[in-house]
């Protein structure tokens, strides 16, 4: 097997357990065996070794000594660092996004936007979601800004799916639908600021179950 044929297998393998780590399918604390990923995969423990430290540098695994690796945990502190840092960094991505923006990107923008409003779970949301953010920010050019920021967006997809695969509920972003129309209206500033609240926002809301605390989570518009 060819170093690059084992670095396909190794993306392909942290690909998938991301996905399942990230839906809350693998729990928090759960264990990682090398073993019973390696025979599912059909692979040697060289590449489940090197996506599970892959899984590692994105945060969603953490070594333990003599004990291989486990998923790791998340709390509120990491939810409000997460929020903090896209804010920022999105911001900033789309300043520098702006004046390579096209009428084409807007358009499919609005589109991914309307397919996130007809989203009657959390996983499709998601991934239109973030189909919107990469869309709007690709432009910028700064591939290292971009890697960070797919980093964060993973973090906050863990805590959407935390808070969200039972109780899913439709609604219009209408943050969306401003950043766009600011954007095609060349108010850079109008657009950043937007954008900025938009996915920094930390709130309280209610389970739509009966009976159920409020509790802090995620904006779902983010």
């Amino acid at each position: 097997m060819s170093d690059k044929s084992v670095e396909t297998l190794a993306a392909r393998i942290a690909r998938i357990l991301t996905d399942r780590i990230v839906s809350g399918d693998i729990a928090p604390g759960t264990r990682l065996r090398q073993d019973h990923i390696a025979a599912e995969f059909g692979a040697s423990h060289v590449p489940v070794r090197e996506a599970f430290l892959e899984l590692k540098i994105q945060g969603l695994a953490e070594g333990l000594p003599h004990r291989g690796f486990r998923v790791t945990d998340f709390d509120l502190a990491e939810l409000r660092e997460v929020a903090e840092m896209r804010s920022s960094l999105e911001s900033l991505a789309l300043r520098h996004a702006a004046p390579n923006m096209t009428q084409a990107i807007l358009l499919e923008a609005e589109e991914v936007t309307r397919r996130g409003d007809t989203a009657d779970n959390v996983r499709d949301w998601e991934a239109a979601n973030r189909h919107f953010h990469r869309l709007i920010l690709s432009p910028c050019r700064m591939p290292r800004l971009l890697r960070t920021i797919d980093g964060l967006h993973i973090a906050s997809a863990r805590f959407l799916f935390a808070a969200w695969r039972r109780d899913w509920e439709t609604r219009t972003d209408h943050d969306h639908r401003s950043v766009i129309e600011a954007l095609r209206k060349g108010q850079t500033e109008l657009a950043c600021a937007t954008l900025a609240r938009h996915v920094g926002w930390i709130g309280k809301r209610k389970s739509a179950a009966k009976s159920a605390d409020i509790i802090e989570t995620y904006e779902i518009l983010a």
